[in-house]
């Protein structure tokens, strides 16, 4: 497995380069992270998989975690790249770094959800860059004219 050396489990210390990481992509209120990340923090015992890449701090943040009632399927709930940042390779690292790490453990999918507005049409295309099909479309899913693009690729087992 091929792992890039920027990228890492996330420690408490990092909560708040990470926070700055959600604002600057005006993805959601950055407070949410800490009830989200308390789990993985709290529980010794979490599937709760939080990464970052780090040059010189962290720069970019992902979170996936098993999808529940299945087997060897999980979903990436959350991946962003600090704008500064984009246009580097970063992302894509990540997404190798955790297919790899799941594929390593004999897991079978990841999902990726994003939004059918044309302004995420540039995260559409990333998903697409990096391997993925579309899968599913939910219409009218976040909201009216709004729907849910689920994205699968098939992890190739590395065991």
């Amino acid at each position: 497995m091929t792992i890039d050396n920027n990228i890492r489990p996330i420690v408490s210390r990092d909560l708040t380069a990470l926070k700055a990481v959600i604002d600057a992509n005006d993805l959601f209120p950055s407070d949410m992270l800490d009830e989200m990340m308390s789990d993985y923090f709290d529980n010794e015992n979490s599937s709760d998989i939080w990464f970052t890449y780090v040059d010189e701090n962290p720069v970019a943040t992902a979170y996936c975690a098993p999808e529940r009632m299945t087997e060897g399927t999980w979903n990436l709930y959350l991946i962003a790249v600090h704008p500064k940042c984009q246009g580097r390779g970063i992302g894509t690292s990540m997404m190798r770094y955790i297919e790899q790490k799941l594929a390593a453990h004999g897991e079978r999918i990841l999902l990726v959800e994003t939004s059918s507005l044309e302004s995420y049409k540039r995260t559409r295309d990333f998903y697409d860059k990096c391997g993925y099909e579309q899968e599913a479309t939910v219409r009218e899913f976040y909201q009216a004219g709004e729907d849910k693009i689920v994205f699968r690729k098939f992890l190739t087992s590395t065991k």
